[in-house]
């Protein structure tokens, strides 16, 4: 019997979805998801990688004005510790909610 096979790339249980410079992480269906835009990129080895992203946390409430959505908001230096930061904020989060 085949294994199952996921749609989306994942880290930590959560999808990770990419759409150009923007990465989503987390299920739409929870209350919350991150948001990580790339805002610039640099050289690296031959490797385009990214330089500075901001990092959103934001609400998936449909009710809710798209400005009012973004919950918490910053800016970091590569993408390693976008991810991190982003990471913890989502776990608050969605075990605040529950």
């Amino acid at each position: 019997m085949p294994a199952k096979k996921n749609k989306y790339l994942t880290y930590r249980g959560k999808p990770l979805v990419r759409k150009d410079n923007t990465i989503y992480y987390g299920n739409m269906s929870d209350e919350y998801v991150v948001v990580l835009q790339i805002t610039s990129t640099k050289e690296f080895n031959g490797l385009t990688i990214a330089d500075r992203v901001v990092v959103q946390l934001v609400s998936t409430d449909p009710d809710v004005r798209p400005r009012d959505r973004i919950i918490k908001k910053t800016e970091k230096r590569g993408l390693y510790n976008a991810m991190d930061i982003g990471t913890v904020w989502l776990e608050r989060a969605l075990n605040k909610s529950a």
